[in-house]
């Protein structure tokens, strides 16, 4: 068994409150996890209305299939014109691992 995370700091575009944060993490957030079936959330910068953290995780019987989901995630959030990709941190384990 394989499992993968992956991280995302993102720098929001136009964007002055919190209320017009959310309007552009939770589509983002609905996109991952509609096309990868995958748990994600926004799991930092709740507090600032420019900054967001963003990550996904899965698990799988093999590390291919991991790495590609990562990838295609990846491609997805670097691609959305609202946010800036300042950064991705992504780990892959097996349950063999010690």
């Amino acid at each position: 068994m394989w499992f993968g995370w992956i991280e995302f700091d993102l720098l929001l575009g136009d964007v002055h409150s919190l209320k017009q944060k959310r309007a552009v993490v939770r589509p983002i957030l609905s996109e991952i996890r509609r096309r990868f079936e995958v748990s994600v959330a926004e799991t930092g910068g709740q507090d600032l209305h420019r900054r967001a953290g963003v990550a996904a995780g899965l698990v799988a019987a093999d590390a291919v299939h991991v790495i590609e989901v990562l990838d295609g995630i990846e491609r997805l959030v670097a691609a959305r014109p609202e946010v800036q990709l300042l950064s991705a941190r992504r780990r892959l384990d097996s349950s063999e691992d010690e």
